[in-house]
C-alpha cells in the first residue's frame, strides 16, 4: 500500500469500530431532473463554460433537507455532539491510481446552483491532478458518494469520520413504473434511481435516518422542469 492507501485504510476501519453503522435505502423517481437538466445543459454550459452533471443538483437536493433534519450535520466528540453552524459538504471523489478523496464544498448552503456547478466540477477536476489545497479537503460536515458514475446502481458507505451520516447516489435507470393519474394508475417509462443513507445508530434512530432520506427524495422528485436555470442564479 503507498501513503494515502494505508491512511484510507485505517480511516476506513476505524470508522466501523466507532460507529454503529445502519444503511437506509429509498428509490426516487428523478424523471423531472432528468428533463430538465437535458433542457438546460446547453444553455448553462454556453453562459458560464461550466457542463451541467446531476451532482450539484444532488447536493443542492441533500442540503435543503440537512436544512430540515439539522442533527444530520453534527460531528460527535466523546459523549458530546458539535452542532455545525455552516454544511460543508464532501463528495467522494476516485483518483486515477484507484485511491479515494474527498474536496469539500464549504458553505454548500451559501451557494446558488451555478455556483455549486463551478465548484463540484473545479474541486473534481484538481482532484484528478493532485493539486487540491489542504484546506480543500478538510472540514466536511456531511459527505455525498456517486457510486452511479460507476454504474452501481446503490451502495452501503461507510462514514467519514467524525461524521454521522453519508449518502450515497445511484446510477438513473429508465424503468416501468406505476403513476396514478385522475384516470387511474398507469405504467409508464421513468428515470429512477437507489439513494442510501448510511449514518450512525448511537446519534441517529432509525426513525430520523429514513426521515432525512425520504426528506432527500422528495427534493429531488419535486423538480420543477419549467424553471429556467437563470432562476437559480
Amino acid at each position: 500500500m503507498d501513503r494515502m492507501r494505508r491512511m484510507i485504510a485505517e480511516n476506513m476501519v476505524a470508522s466501523k469500530r466507532i460507529s454503529a453503522h445502519v444503511t437506509s435505502f429509498v428509490e426516487a423517481d428523478v424523471t423531472r431532473i432528468v428533463q430538465w437538466r437535458d433542457k438546460v445543459k446547453k444553455s448553462f454550459e454556453d453562459k458560464f463554460g461550466e457542463k451541467l452533471t446531476f451532482t450539484p443538483l444532488f447536493v443542492e437536493a441533500a442540503v435543503r433537507a440537512i436544512q430540515d433534519f439539522p442533527l444530520i450535520n453534527v460531528s460527535v466528540d466523546g459523549h458530546h455532539l458539535i452542532r455545525k453552524k455552516h454544511i460543508h459538504i464532501g463528495m467522494a471523489a476516485a483518483l486515477p491510481n484507484g485511491n479515494l478523496i474527498v474536496p469539500v464544498i464549504h458553505h454548500a448552503d451559501q451557494y446558488n446552483l451555478a455556483g455549486l456547478a463551478k465548484k463540484v466540477n473545479d474541486l473534481a477536476n484538481r482532484a484528478r491532478l493532485g493539486k487540491l489545497k489542504p484546506e480543500e479537503i478538510q472540514g466536511a460536515t456531511y459527505t455525498l458518494s456517486n457510486v452511479g458514475s460507476f454504474g452501481n446502481v446503490m451502495g452501503t458507505p461507510i462514514i467519514n469520520q467524525p461524521q454521522v451520516a453519508i449518502l450515497a447516489v445511484g446510477a438513473i435507470k429508465k424503468r416501468a413504473a406505476v403513476m396514478e393519474t385522475a384516470e387511474g394508475d398507469v405504467i409508464a417509462v421513468r428515470h429512477m434511481m437507489y439513494l442510501s443513507l448510511s449514518y450512525d445508530h448511537r446519534i441517529i434512530d432509525g426513525s430520523m435516518g429514513a426521515s432525512f432520506l425520504s426528506d432527500v427524495a422528495r427534493e429531488m422528485e419535486k423538480w420543477d422542469v419549467n424553471k429556467r436555470w437563470f432562476q437559480y442564479l
